[in-house]
């Protein structure tokens, strides 16, 4: 039953927090999403706050390989079409997490394959702009972190005792 009460307590916090920000970021006029992405990526974590880096950092490079790609495209234009150009972006880029995984985690990891996944196709809704997507990742999503961190402990200290 105390586990139910903590389930409530932290579920209602968050939604009000989500809510929160939400109202918060259309009245800024930024879009959410990749801080939502980074808080759902630190839910899978298992709110371990060593994951912080890893999703931060490696989110905000995969951001980065969105402004990379539009600018990798028209460089190799005499050489390759479009979509051959795409391809090899991409290619370098998963190969570049395979190798450098291992030496720079927190950089070349999953959360920037999947950033990237993401933002190469939000990019194709008008008024997208990535280097902003880049703030709000790093900087709302690291409140998000925070938040998160600061619902666990007020959850715990409200349901502490109580059964």
């Amino acid at each position: 039953m105390k586990e139910l009460k903590k389930n409530i307590v932290f579920g209602v916090l968050l939604v009000a927090f989500i809510i929160a920000f939400e109202i918060l970021m259309a009245r800024l006029a930024l879009p959410a999403w990749p801080a939502f992405m980074v808080m759902i990526f630190f839910f899978v974590a298992h709110e371990d706050l060593k994951a912080a880096p890893s999703i931060l950092v490696g989110g905000l490079a995969g951001l980065f390989c969105v402004v990379l790609l539009e600018k990798f495209i028209p460089l190799t234009a005499q050489a390759l079409d479009h979509e051959s150009a795409k391809l090899v972006f991409i290619g370098l880029f998963v190969f570049s997490i395979v190798i450098f995984k291992d030496i720079i985690p927190w950089v070349f990891n999953s959360y920037a394959f999947m950033f990237f996944l993401v933002g190469a196709l939000a990019k194709n809704v008008p008024g997208a702009d990535p280097r902003v997507w880049m703030g709000v990742e790093l900087v709302v999503g690291a409140l998000f972190i925070a938040g998160i961190v600061g619902i666990v402990k007020i959850t715990a200290a409200l349901v502490k005792g109580k059964d």
